[in-house]
């Protein structure tokens, strides 16, 4: 069986939309029809995504912009909302990663974990707000399994996460009777990512794809699929909820992947996204 989405007339943001999970994501909508939104801190990232959602056949409107700037999200989004109008679909997916044990992570590698991930969602949804389409509108934000698995060398991106998670769960409780429904997507190991490139143990994707139930990898397009669905009429009653997208094991495959790169003293500079 085959699904199809229709997303033609419909205007969706992606926040770190330019590399990624997050780019996959886009090019999922694009190819759906949506006029897409894209930002990310680095310009070239930015017309480099733009240039290649706009070859799909996609209006595509890029901004630059961190964020950790709350005024320069805001700008983002009137840019965005001036070019295509009320934002559809909103995905908030900016994040950043490095591995370091508690007693060597400084407080500003601390810091900018969380100012990156966790309150730079919260920019994003706040900024977004009253450009969001009303009612009707659909808030995606990606998390992490560290957000509830404890993971060594990750303490700074499992309280980001965990406060996304929360964060998510509150906005759809005071959100969903102003007609916007709020979730958010936990990707497994993703083929093809950053993260997947610096945190794979030695064996590489090969030994990561045997510790996954499924079998194999997640692909970018997974996590565009499964945030189509969420965003559609067909999840209209789903909000509030925190849904992995891991191949039925972020316990079994992230968790040694990770513990199996810092058993190597394979630590790393950030990673953002």
């Amino acid at each position: 069986m085959s699904v199809t989405f229709d997303y033609v007339g419909k205007h969706v943001f992606v926040f770190g939309g330019t590399t990624g999970i997050n780019f996959g994501v886009a090019r999922c909508f694009a190819l759906a029809g949506a006029w897409v939104s894209v930002a990310s801190r680095s310009q070239e990232n930015v017309d480099h995504a733009a240039a290649t959602l706009a070859e799909l056949g996609s209006e595509v409107f890029g901004v630059t912009a961190d964020v950790r700037d709350f005024e320069a999200v805001g700008r983002a989004f009137t840019a965005a909302h001036e070019r295509f109008g009320p934002i559809d679909v909103l995905i908030s997916g900016a994040a950043g990663n490095f591995l370091a044990p508690i007693n060597s992570l400084s407080p500003n590698g601390f810091k900018v974990v969380i100012d990156i991930d966790l309150i730079g969602t919260f920019h994003v949804m706040r900024q977004a707000f009253d450009h969001l389409a009303r009612p009707g509108a659909s808030v995606i934000n990606i998390t992490a399994p560290q957000s509830v698995i404890p993971i060594r060398q990750q303490s700074h991106v499992g309280a980001a996460k965990a406060g996304i998670d929360q964060l998510t769960r509150i906005a759809a409780l005071e959100w969903g009777p102003l007609g916007v429904r709020v979730n958010a997507i936990s990707p497994g190991p993703i083929d093809g990512t950053e993260g997947m490139k610096r945190l794979s143990p030695e064996g590489g994707s090969d030994e990561v794809a045997a510790m996954i139930p499924v079998g194999r990898l997640g692909q970018a397009a997974d996590i565009g699929h499964l945030a189509m669905f969420l965003a559609s009429d067909a999840a209209s009653f789903i909000s509030g909820a925190i849904i992995p997208c891991d191949g039925g094991g972020a316990i079994e495959s992230v968790k040694p992947m990770i513990d199996a790169a810092t058993a190597a003293g394979n630590t790393q500079r950030l990673i953002v996204r």
